[in-house]
């Protein structure tokens, strides 16, 4: 059994008693306050420290107190220019958008601050291909089932949530969810009103479903065939996730739009759109803008964090790992009956498990370490990129302790 030193206290930390007054409850927040990290590991306001699979739900692919981040930081701030918004040009943001189309498929890149933001982008931008190649009719998106893209208008009705959908109806319109059936897609498509397929190479938040390589070509040869436009969010997949740069690239299929964010500037709030000349040819001044996007700030340290997970030897440890990781979990399995299956690849996997998730993440805490949920019966894990392997056989063992 693989042990790691965590450092315990007597009562376990509880939530700030004025937060509740103060920050809008829209979340159910985890009781612990961070106070410091370094590494793979969080300390909490009383003194415990935890090993941490949430990676701050995808965004700390480096870990904390990365030394490289933090010079990069300073390193910005030596201009005095946190912000001049996009009336001006800016050589960081350039350098950060060259880098991205270096390394992928894209022509342009267009900034903003999210990962919902980058999808809603991502929806006007095919819209208005879609407009130029087929008419004012052709605008109509559609998302697979257990897809998840975001809670703004547009994306909501593309996140197969309902409990997350049904008080917001009536929803953005055009917009609708297809199982993930070849045979089903194809009929849907055979609509001229179709722009768009919005899909996650690997679907995070509904239940850690990795498409396989087969299926996304099939859906691609459709795209083709019917001239519709093929997004890929890797908004939590992506950047060096699943031991590859883009999520993409393992499956060999080539879209026409990814959006990007969570790792992208290393905890500084950013997304991204990356898309071919075709779709950005479609696009006009004015059609779309954001005050902050890819400001010289955070377009400087984004970069930093960009080049560190284009790092062929930190990919390949990433797929080395994540399959040793695969291993040890189907292993768990076959020796525990409360889980009914393991999902994932890489540094992102799903545990289906046979009592409510959450129980087994308040356990886990307990025990020191931090994991989060991919539905009411699926816990997920989300080591950061750095994660050495002894790391991740200690979380096997924290975890198959929680199960108890």
């Amino acid at each position: 059994m693989t042990t790691l030193p965590v450092v315990m206290a007597s009562t376990p930390s509880t939530q700030r008693d004025d937060e509740s007054l103060a920050i809008l409850p829209v979340y159910k927040r985890f009781p612990v306050e961070i106070v410091r990290g370094e590494g793979s590991r969080l300390f909490a306001a009383d003194g415990r420290s935890y090993l941490d699979f949430t990676s701050g739900i995808g965004v700390n692919a480096l870990g904390y107190n990365d030394a490289g981040i933090a010079d990069a930081i300073r390193g910005a701030l030596e201009s005095g220019v946190l912000h001049t918004s996009n009336l001006f040009h800016s050589a960081p943001g350039l350098a950060l958008a060259e880098a991205l189309v270096a390394r992928s498929f894209a022509s342009s890149v267009f900034f903003c601050n999210s990962g919902a933001e980058a999808n809603e982008g991502a929806f006007k931008l095919v819209r208005r291909w879609g407009r130029e190649v087929g008419g004012a009719d052709k605008h109509e998106i559609i998302a697979l089932r257990g897809g998840f893209h975001g809670r703004l208008f547009a994306t909501l009705a593309a996140t197969d949530r309902p409990q997350y959908r049904a008080p917001f109806r009536p929803l953005a319109a055009g917009i609708s969810i297809a199982e993930r059936d070849i045979g089903e897609l194809s009929r849907m498509l055979d609509r001229e009103t179709v722009a768009a397929v919005i899909v996650e190479p690997v679907q995070g938040e509904g239940g850690v479903r990795v498409l396989e390589p087969a299926f996304l070509n099939a859906l691609r040869a459709l795209t083709r065939e019917r001239n519709v436009a093929l997004i890929f969010d890797e908004v939590q997949c992506g950047l060096g996730r699943t031991g590859w740069l883009f999520a993409y690239e393992r499956t060999d299929v080539v879209p026409d739009v990814v959006t990007l964010a969570k790792p992208l500037a290393g905890g500084l709030p950013m997304g991204a759109i990356l898309m071919t000349a075709e779709i950005a040819a479609a696009v006009q001044p004015g059609d779309h803008g954001t005050t902050f996007g890819g400001g010289p700030f955070v377009s400087t340290v984004a970069k930093h964090v960009f080049d560190r997970l284009s790092d062929p030897a930190l990919l390949a440890r990433v797929r080395e790992n994540g399959a040793w990781l695969g291993e040890s979990l189907r292993a768990l399995a076959a020796r525990r009956d409360e889980i009914r299956a393991v999902r994932g690849v890489g540094y992102i996997w799903g545990i289906d498990v046979t009592r409510p998730a959450g129980e087994i993440l308040a356990s886990a805490r307990e025990a020191g370490l931090l994991m989060l949920t991919a539905g009411d019966y699926t816990v997920r894990l989300l080591p950061p990129l750095i994660a050495t392997r002894e790391e991740l056989a200690y979380g096997v063992d924290q975890l198959e302790k929680a199960l108890s």
